[in-house]
């Protein structure tokens, strides 16, 4: 079963801090979702690109639903 996916609001940032807390990501109280979910993205190896693109061929991105880039299938060197 795929993952459940969230466009915003507490869902998405409950799920970015539980995914932050397995990998060991420290959080601050008032830490932004754009960037506790960057540096989820880095800690995984990727590039810390959410919500600062404004295209992505990463369809695969877990992320992808709340990001609002526009998808495309061409590499635009972005990674999530």
């Amino acid at each position: 079963m795929a993952p459940k996916t969230y466009r915003r609001g507490p869902k998405l940032f409950s799920l970015a801090r539980k995914k932050a807390l397995r990998l060991d990501i420290p959080q601050h109280k008032g830490i932004k979702l754009a960037e506790l979910i960057c540096r989820i993205q880095e800690k995984e190896g990727n590039l810390p690109c959410y919500q600062r693109k404004e295209t992505c061929s990463q369809m695969t991105c877990c992320w992808q639903a709340s990001c609002n880039a526009e998808m495309t299938d061409e590499e635009k060197g972005t990674s999530h």
